[in-house]
């Protein structure tokens, strides 16, 4: 499906809906391209739409360090997904909503940053780990109208990803490892969840 067939199923389900929100969510393995797709389609979508990225939930590096778990930073358990599933059942309840975004030159989370008006009757939330069963992510998915699955072709997959981390600061060799040690298990973790997706969306290439 190319983008105007998405803003038209998206638009067609809010029609349909019955709550003040229709809320959607992206799902898909780290670097699959569920940013890039959530903010074009909210583009196309308006000014009734707003994007909610669900990496604003990151545990802050302070909290990884306490837990123990800073090395591993993007795997399921170093986010707050009780935290993130709060927040969506206001947003679909139609209430005014302050969410936190994350700050890619900080690699923190930075309070109150997203806000989702009354004018915001679609609200597309991505994120890795949206589709999770495991307790706390699967409260997520119940949150959700609709998730879909966005599913990219490996090589590619794995270039933007090195990419990505090297934009942001790692020197490349420091990239390829962080990749194969932490956000390829990841990878598999969340494409283990596809199928609890309405919609699986493949880019190919």
């Amino acid at each position: 499906m190319n983008g105007a067939d998405l803003v038209a199923r998206l638009r067609r389900l809010r029609g349909e809906s019955q709550r003040p929100r229709l809320v959607i969510g992206i799902a898909g393995a780290p670097g699959a391209g569920k940013t890039t797709l959530a903010l074009d389609l909210v583009a196309r979508l308006g000014p009734d739409a707003v994007h909610l990225p669900m990496d604003g939930f990151h545990l802050a590096d302070v909290e990884l360090e306490r837990l123990g778990r800073r090395d591993r930073k993007g795997a399921p358990d170093t986010f707050d997904p009780g935290g993130l599933a709060a927040l969506l059942a206001r947003v679909g309840d139609g209430e005014p909503v302050w969410a936190p975004a994350f700050d890619r030159d900080l690699e923190q989370p930075v309070a109150q940053s997203i806000a989702v008006l009354p004018e915001h009757e679609i609200v597309v939330v991505e994120g890795n780990y949206l589709l999770l069963p495991e307790s706390g992510w699967a409260a997520v998915r119940s949150r959700l109208d609709e998730a879909w699955y966005l599913r990219l072709d490996e090589p590619t997959r794995r270039q933007r990803l090195v990419a990505r981390h090297v934009r942001f600061g790692k020197a490349p060799d420091a990239a390829e490892e962080w990749v194969a040690r932490v956000d390829e298990p990841n990878a598999g973790l969340v494409d283990r969840s596809a199928p609890r997706a309405d919609l699986v969306i493949d880019l190919g290439r």
